[in-house]
């Protein structure tokens, strides 16, 4: 078993014990087991990177093995610079939501737990997965242990929420398998997507392909217009659920743009790139409006998020290695920074029960170095320059200004947005005077919320003053697989 097998499932293994021990007087240990394996998972990950060779853009840490012979599907993984770091930030996030869990879920802790471990593992399987159908069922399967965390640990609409996730995510990806279906016929019987980047596919072929996969991805990033069923799931879920579905899930469509629209449908994808530019840029522009509006905290957060995944998909679609590195960087800065965005405001709804931004006012006042905190996060969620927030932002601006300049100005417009929502939102909750009586009883962070602040707050930082080594990684993976688009594969 490979670092990527022990990576994948080590947190299953440990998420699987966590669901025998049933009981909640047990819960002591239940939450000492959980952080062990989260700990346990993100150990073994550490070596990808210290192992990790630069300079080369093929895979790593490979490891592959018969798994359904009749049908020639492997159990086939390995890495490349475009997905480390997004197996690292899942097992860094899974460490930083088991902390946040610690004290607030007290009813059926092991199967939190449990979940939340399994879907780490899951989710490492899918930047992992180098087999189209391996890469399937681990992308379907992080549907299961999601929707358990909403229907469970959710709000009052935590049916109507899970469902509708639910519903959303499994309809996009049944497009998707169709085109898995034709791409391994077409291939002679593999699933191997090395194969598949090969294929000379038709122009029909390759649109009708294009919008099967994007079906399953859009839905996922969320892209506008089918971004609808984000801010109701972010509303019902849990903190955890929703630090995990920011950071972490909605990188799931991101990247399977990367390893399956762009490689293997080159001309569909220059073809409708106007069309993935668009809806990118209604993205940024429209939702930052409507981010502007919310009331509810999470709300405002969950539309920030459908902007922020925006920059990631033009990124993507302008077709150079500043706007492709820009946007992975910005899928890793948005990991971090939307995870401790959602985890501040679950601070403040385990003490107030309510995340109407009217409900508050004058936080710092009495919960001062949360305040500072909060703020650090509130200026990453801006873009503001030394923090996470601002690098990939700015990488995928300047790509979008070369590539033509109206593209460009209208998504560096998202800055001001941003910086209106998220700032607005800081000074009604947490400036001025004391707001009611709630807030004035209210007590600063303890220990365990201070220690899972400082870690969120020292990756923002570290990313924004020093990206270097996140684009160190991914540059000669991203240069082929530029070249290998700019490639026309029309027979």
């Amino acid at each position: 078993m490979g670092l990527l097998s022990l990576a994948i499932w080590t947190p299953i293994l440990f998420g699987v014990v966590l669901l025998a021990l049933g009981r909640d007087d047990q819960a002591g240990v239940v939450r000492w087991i959980a952080l062990v394996g989260a700990l346990a998972s993100l150990a073994v990950t550490i070596p990808l990177y210290s192992g990790f060779e630069l300079g080369t853009a093929a895979m790593q840490f490979v490891e592959k093995m018969p798994w359904i012979e009749r049908f020639n599907i492997h159990y086939h993984l390995g890495v490349d610079g475009i997905s480390l770091w997004l197996v690292l930030l899942t097992a860094f996030i899974t460490v930083i939501v088991v902390l946040a869990g610690w004290e607030v879920i007290t009813e059926r802790v092991n199967q939190y737990m449990g979940a939340f471990l399994i879907l780490s593992g899951l989710m490492i399987g899918v930047f992992s997965a180098l087999d189209g159908m391996l890469f399937y069922v681990f992308f379907e399967a992080t549907l299961i242990p999601m929707y358990l965390i909403i229907g469970i640990w959710g709000g009052p609409n935590k049916i109507y929420a899970a469902f509708k996730f639910f519903l959303y995510t499994l309809m996009g990806s049944l497009l998707m398998l169709v085109a898995l279906i034709y791409l391994y016929n077409q291939s002679g019987g593999s699933f191997d997507l090395a194969a598949w980047h090969k294929l000379p596919l038709g122009s029909t072929a390759q649109t009708l392909l294009f919008f099967a996969f994007f079906a399953a991805f859009a839905v996922k990033v969320p892209m506008w217009p089918v971004h609808t069923w984000l801010p109701d799931v972010h509303v019902e879920a849990p903190t955890g659920g929703s630090a995990v579905l920011a950071a972490i899930m909605l990188k799931l469509g991101a990247y399977g743009f990367l390893r399956f629209s762009l490689p293997i449908l080159p001309d569909a994808s220059h073809q409708w790139a106007w069309l993935i530019i668009t809806l990118s840029l209604v993205a940024v522009i429209y939702v930052g409006l409507v981010a502007m509006v919310q009331k509810d905290m999470k709300k405002l957060v969950a539309y920030s998020s459908v902007a922020h995944m925006g920059f990631v998909t033009l990124g993507f679609f302008v077709f150079s290695d500043l706007g492709v590195s820009g946007a992975i960087v910005q899928m890793i800065a948005h990991g971090f920074v939307s995870a401790a965005m959602f985890l501040s405001i679950g601070v403040l709804y385990d003490r107030v029960h309510s995340r109407n931004i009217a409900d508050y006012g004058g936080v710092v006042n009495t919960m001062p170095n949360f305040a500072a905190f909060a703020l650090l996060f509130t200026m990453a969620n801006c873009g503001l320059p030394g923090t996470a927030g601002f690098v990939g932002e700015w990488m995928v601006i300047l790509a979008a200004v070369k590539a033509n300049f109206w593209i460009g100005a209208a998504a560096a417009s998202a800055l001001i947005f941003g910086a209106a929502y998220s700032l607005w939102m800081y000074k009604r909750v947490y400036l001025g005077a004391v707001g009611n009586h709630h807030v004035k009883e209210l007590t600063d962070i303890g220990r365990r919320e201070f220690l899972i602040m400082a870690l969120l707050a020292i990756a923002v930082l570290y990313m924004g003053v020093n990206p270097k080594p996140f684009t160190d990684v991914m540059d000669a993976s991203v240069a082929e697989l530029l070249r290998h688009v700019a490639i026309s594969k029309l027979p």
